[in-house]
């Protein structure tokens, strides 16, 4: 298995966890935490696959993704309750798994040779719409759009980052390394450190 293969099945596997302590605080069935779970793994990797014309779309050519999603939604349907804050084992969960979206994401674009914006706009797309598809699905306001939230910044930073490893000269293994460290630094230091990012102030409406 390649690096950029086993990136993808690693952000599979965390993104599954976290759609299924979503779904554990939604308290659905074990069905339920399968589908939230497979959602919010495999919703980035698709979308991206399905635009760069890639085929078969990862869990399709290789169902074992589907069934990682699904192995991880029964373990948590069956330990989700002996965690003592599962929204932030969602959060930090969600960040390791945005690094290694991110990465995979974009060392895919790039090895595709895809331009640099479509390389930014991939693994932007890898690492947050399976995270904003499970909020959306379970009725939880996205961490995507939450008010000054850097998750978006962070994916684009760590996409950045890849690009100016390549450009460095940078293996293409390495490079997606340094990609997953500096998406995990910057969302790693976000929730740590409580930052924010400036939001949009209009004037009030006239009554």
């Amino acid at each position: 298995m390649s690096l950029l293969g086993f990136l993808d099945h690693a952000s599979v596997l965390i993104f599954a966890l976290t759609g299924a302590l979503v779904a554990s605080r939604a308290q659905l069935d074990v069905v339920g935490f399968a589908v939230l779970a497979c959602l919010t793994a495999l919703g980035g990797g698709t979308a991206r696959d399905l635009l760069l014309d890639r085929h078969p779309v990862l869990w399709i050519g290789d169902p074992s993704y589907l069934a990682t999603a699904c192995a991880a939604a029964v373990i948590v349907f069956f330990t989700a309750h002996r965690l003592e804050s599962r929204y932030r084992a969602i959060l930090w969960l969600d960040a390791c798994a945005l690094s290694v979206a991110v990465a995979a994401g974009a060392g895919i674009a790039l090895k595709d040779g895809q331009p640099a914006p479509v390389v930014l706009v991939m693994g932007m797309m890898t690492g947050c719409l399976g995270g904003l598809l499970r909020d959306v699905v379970a009725n939880e306001v996205p961490l995507l759009l939450k008010q000054g939230e850097p998750y978006a910044t962070c994916a684009l930073g760590g996409a950045l980052s890849l690009l100016a490893a390549e450009a460095l000269g940078l293996a293409p293994g390495a490079a997606a390394l340094a990609s997953a460290a500096a998406t995990f630094a910057l969302r790693a230091s976000a929730l740590a450190l409580g930052w924010h990012i400036p939001v949009f102030k209009g004037r009030p409406p006239r009554s």
